[in-house]
């Protein structure tokens, strides 16, 4: 409930009905039911464990995990939080923070952790917008819980869940249901994968990389059908210069092969890739296999490489010029 923007809904929310729950008398759970609240300040120390290599291989795979959900949930809440405020962050800024941070809160027994959704939103829709909100948001709760431990711990766990419910409706965006029917069937399809990924798993990278790796699939389908080979002929009809257009890798490899029409009885050909893209040992290879298949039906051929990388690998890879019967530049 809204009172005044000093007050923020959320405190007043969790009040009353930590208020109304106590004077009902009604059985709940409450956050002291939840596990025991620590009653002293943490202190430096170094953690108990051998350090050896068999320690490090224990830990490794879960360190590993916990650094690549921490940093998605961190980017993609500095995303929303930027939309929120319209102003940018410094996200590389914020990562190394967000290191640094879960390293020094080891030697003191504190987990790792990362910037969270739900608690930024209610931070920003209850007028927080700088760094200083943030820092007084961790320095309250530290209060709080070796404070006043007593009175946190008997805040009924329906009254948090209330707030969180009410943030999840407000930070979920519904228009992405109109849209599911207006995207590309890939977009849709990449959507609805990664979130429900995510709901099935409950673990946010996991669905983050089903979606990379849809996604990935379905540009690297994309790409290979935009390589083009035109045909065109001299006025004389004794030469014929192919001209590719696009990007040639091992996946477009096929498409770029049906371009070229081996049996036609015209004797002198030009491979024209200068607008073209090679990249990897695919494109060569696939430039070499199309190069012998016209010299071996009695064409003189002619390749013109690609600039820059593109060129440099040819050199390198290609085979044709050291077979003859055509030259390459």
């Amino acid at each position: 409930p809204y009172i005044t923007k000093k007050i923020p809904p959320a405190l007043v929310a969790i009040v009353s009905l930590t208020a109304v729950a106590w004077f009902v008398d009604v059985p709940f759970n409450t956050v002291g039911g939840m596990g025991e609240l620590p009653d002293g300040a943490p202190f430096f120390h170094l953690p108990n464990v051998p350090f050896t290599l068999e320690t490090l291989m224990i830990i490794l795979p879960t360190a590993l995990t916990l650094t690549i959900v921490g940093l998605l949930e961190s980017l993609l809440t500095a995303s929303i939080v930027d939309d929120l405020t319209d102003t940018p962050s410094k996200k590389n800024k914020e990562s190394r923070g967000q290191g640094i941070g879960n390293i020094v809160s080891g030697f003191f027994g504190g987990m790792a952790g990362c910037a969270m959704i739900g608690q930024s939103i209610i931070n920003v829709k209850s007028g927080g917008r700088g760094r200083l909100s943030s820092l007084a948001a961790g320095v309250y709760l530290l209060f709080f819980i070796l404070v006043l431990g007593d009175l946190v711990s008997m805040i009924p766990m329906p009254a948090l869940v209330a707030v969180m419910i009410m943030v999840a409706i407000g930070t979920f965006d519904w228009s992405s249901f109109g849209m599911l029917r207006k995207m590309p069937r890939t977009d849709a399809l990449v959507l609805i994968v990664t979130v429900a990924t995510v709901v099935i798993t409950h673990d946010l990278a996991k669905g983050v990389f089903a979606g990379v790796l849809m996604s990935a699939i379905f540009f690297v389908r994309k790409l290979a059908r935009q390589i083009q080979v035109e045909a065109i002929d001299s006025d004389t009809g004794q030469h014929r210069t192919y001209k590719v257009r696009g990007v040639l890798f091992f996946v477009a490899v096929n498409n770029f092969m049906k371009g070229f029409d081996a049996d036609n009885p015209i004797p002198n050909v030009t491979i024209d890739l200068s607008t073209a893209t090679l990249w990897d040992s695919s494109a060569v290879g696939a430039v070499d296999k199309i190069v012998g298949k016209l010299r071996r039906n009695g064409k003189t051929v002619e390749v013109i490489h690609p600039e820059g990388q593109g060129s440099e690998m040819m050199d390198k890879l290609a085979a044709y010029d050291q077979a003859g019967g055509g030259s390459g530049h």
